[in-house]
């Protein structure tokens, strides 16, 4: 509600609140304002801009504050207060440089993480000499562009939309000791875009993205070869059954060996997707169907089956059922 000197003028004024903070409560008695508060008056009046602007501040300072001193408090309310807070971050740069170092990312196990938490726990040991440097913001990247021309190192940060749907994907995770957080809101996508765009060390990608190389095997030297072999019999055989010519196919020797086939999506395709559906072109007559990829496990007996018997009775129906199961799995 806005006062001018104790006199009631109006409430839920969008040009003296942000639009981010419109959940807020309370009151704002301000003796500068001008009494004729319509909207287009409002709308020119510079010091209606620095009310705006101050709320925004005092805001900031308070949740600091509070995940300063109180932070259990503050996990506690941050599931229902982070998509205003992430909107606010993407709207507005100043609330964002005083946030950024106090947004909370939830991981798979319930725990609450800041993003310097999250680099620290996905950056690669020969990259940990290097603490500090990869929260630096694109604003001093660029300044120091000149004397660096090496593409700096990039932590990945991998996180879960679905903990039901991705469920194979994060068991898989969890046996080799990774974290992911947890990002299932609406806002969650074109903030972390934000974020990659404010931190270029940083990039975040879904675990179904791709296979990570903890979860493989590595390939001996002198059985590439042979292994390459594998890969290129499995693609046949799987393109052929499949009746797909342009069906990608990944060979991979998995750790997981109850594992036998899984989808992923690169997470470029998948971004680019989402922006299209929140847009409306979901049916523009795109096919977005080829940028999926059939990641199959050649420790799996299955696989194996199929691998030793291109032409055998059952590996038609084998086939269908791996990529029917991965599927399933990677999109019900």
């Amino acid at each position: 509600k806005l006062y001018n000197n104790q006199v009631f003028i109006a409430d839920n004024i969008k040009e003296v609140i942000p639009e981010f903070l419109l959940l807020l409560k309370g009151v704002i008695d301000c003796p500068d304002l001008p009494l004729n508060v319509s909207r287009s008056a409002l709308q020119n009046d510079g010091f209606v801009k620095k009310i705006s602007e101050y709320i925004t501040k005092k805001v900031a300072d308070k949740l600091t504050g509070m995940c300063k001193t109180d932070r259990e408090s503050y996990e506690k309310y941050w599931d229902d207060i982070s998509p205003f807070i992430k909107y606010g971050c993407i709207k507005d740069s100043k609330f964002s440089d005083k946030m950024n170092d106090y947004i909370l990312f939830k991981n798979i196990d319930g725990k609450y993480l800041t993003l310097k938490d999250c680099i620290e726990e996905n950056r690669k040991p020969e990259a940990e000499t290097k603490t500090e440097e990869t929260v630096e913001s694109t604003e001093e990247k660029k300044e120091d562009g000149a004397k660096d021309e090496k593409e700096p190192e990039k932590t990945t940060i991998f996180y879960v939309t679905d903990e039901v749907q991705q469920s194979q994907y994060i068991n898989m995770f969890r046996a080799q000791g990774q974290d992911a957080v947890v990002l299932k809101h609406n806002i969650d996508s074109p903030f972390i875009t934000q974020l990659e765009q404010r931190y270029q060390n940083v990039q975040f990608q879904r675990i179904d993205a791709d296979v990570t190389d903890n979860a493989k095997e590595e390939v001996a030297e002198d059985e590439k070869e042979a292994f390459q072999k594998t890969v290129d019999s499995l693609t046949a055989t799987f393109r052929k059954e499949l009746g797909n010519d342009k069906l990608d196919v990944k060979v991979e020797k998995l750790k997981d060996s109850n594992v036998a086939s899984i989808m992923t999506l690169s997470e470029q395709s998948r971004r680019m997707q989402e922006m299209m559906k929140m847009y409306g072109m979901d049916s523009m007559g795109m096919d977005m169907g080829g940028e999926n990829t059939l990641i199959l496990n050649a420790n799996h007996p299955l696989v194996q089956y199929v691998q030793k018997h291109e032409d055998g009775e059952n590996t038609s129906l084998i086939c269908k059922q791996l990529y029917d199961l991965a599927m399933l799995a990677h999109k019900p």
